[in-house]
């Protein structure tokens, strides 16, 4: 009799033991399954923000160039005008054009003395 009743007593321990390894091994997949599905939400979302972040870095990209563009054409202009302007400006005074060399000449060579 006494067996018995530590055999029914030790298979209410198992069957407890049991239960909670079950119950841990349960929690243990559905805390797998919610790591799974954040872990895909997240690269899903990291995909959508990294798309946009690039598209929008693209169309900055495109604006730069653009007007870079515009800025070298625009400098372009200026450089030609102002040729045409020095050119012109050194037919109508040729002696005032030669002065100014000069001196710019002699300055030159004063500041590299020092």
């Amino acid at each position: 009799m006494a067996y018995s009743f530590f055999q029914s007593s030790r298979s209410r321990r198992n069957g407890a033991l049991h239960n909670l390894e079950t119950s841990i091994e349960d929690q243990i997949e559905a805390l797998r399954d919610e790591l799974a599905e954040l872990t895909h939400v997240l690269g899903k979302t990291s995909r959508r923000r990294g798309e946009t972040l690039r598209s929008q870095a693209s169309a900055g990209y495109e604006d730069i160039l653009g007007r870079s563009e515009d800025l070298l054409n625009e400098l372009q202009q200026r450089y030609l005008r102002s040729a045409g302007e020095v050119r012109n400006t050194v037919r109508r005074h040729p002696l005032a054009t030669v002065g100014a060399a000069a001196a710019f000449g002699l300055l030159v060579a004063m500041l590299a003395r020092r």
